[in-house]
């Protein structure tokens, strides 16, 4: 199969990083692996109304996509967020749109000046760090 707009198309490999976010569990997971590292047992503690086994299989789903890393140390699994993916699925499909969106408003914002008469406040534009 070929990619097109509209048709069918192969398995894109950010799929599973999706499926991954779609779960709401999943992304309360990763709001707290974002605060720090957290072993599987932490993580089972902070779901009392999930089992030991339902948090693992959400872990597992997030490892899979790329999402979590694990290491041993001793008898303890340590979880950490990996951000890579989530910054791929920004750089692939919310910096192109907040380009587009960006020079839309200013397009907006230079009609209204003109009609005004007048030149409104921008905000410096904010640079990557």
């Amino acid at each position: 199969m070929t990619k097109t707009p509209s048709g069918p198309r192969d398995k894109d490999k950010l799929d599973p990083v999706w499926k991954a976010l779609a779960d709401p569990t999943r992304r309360a997971i990763l709001d707290l692996l974002r605060k720090q590292p957290r072993t599987t047992t932490e993580i089972v503690e902070t779901f009392p109304h999930l089992t030991r086994f339902g948090v693992m299989k959400h872990l597992d789903s997030l490892r899979e996509a790329g999402l979590v890393n694990t290491r041993e140390e001793g008898r303890q699994r340590w979880n950490s967020l990996n951000v890579f993916p989530i910054r791929q699925i920004y750089e692939r499909w919310v910096g192109p749109f907040q380009e587009m969106w960006a020079s839309q408003l200013l397009g907006l914002k230079e009609l209204a000046e003109q009609n005004l008469g007048t030149t409104l406040h921008t905000p410096r534009k904010r640079t990557k760090r």
